[in-house]
């Protein structure tokens, strides 16, 4: 598996398959950051969203719909999607960092954990869920 550097980023495909994009570990940023490169398009999010993604998984126990949105649609409740930007979340808010590109956590975030061996992900074209898988 990649070390999830800028010279060895982790290679990701989306839940359903339709696209695949890069992400690696920013920790020189301030603050730390996750790069999100799906093309020509850069998104970036706090990299304690790995951490505290899993654990909000975690408590939830089950299947969570990862409901992704763009930053200016409305996500939809009880998705990875919406907790991503809930003022109740660890950050107070949105994890993405770029504006304009805050959105799309639900789409992103969830297919790193399951690289990472913390969540299981469903592959259909539509409607994914995703749920933690415990740390050793």
């Amino acid at each position: 598996m990649a070390e999830g550097t800028k010279s060895d980023p982790w290679s990701l495909v989306t839940a359903p398959g339709s696209s695949e994009y890069t992400m690696y570990r920013d920790l020189d940023a301030d603050p730390p950051a996750l790069v999100c490169q799906v093309g020509s398009t850069t998104l970036k999010y706090l990299a304690q969203a790995v951490e505290d993604l899993h654990t909000w998984l975690l408590e939830q126990g089950d299947w969570v719909p990862l409901g992704a949105a763009d930053e200016n649609k409305p996500a939809p409740e009880g998705t990875v999607e919406a907790w991503g930007r809930d003022p109740s979340n660890p950050v107070a808010g949105w994890y993405g960092l770029r504006k304009g590109y805050r959105g799309r956590f639900g789409m992103y975030l969830p297919p790193l954990l399951e690289a990472l061996g913390l969540a299981e992900l469903t592959h259909e074209k539509r409607n994914n869920q995703v749920r933690a898988i415990p740390k050793d």
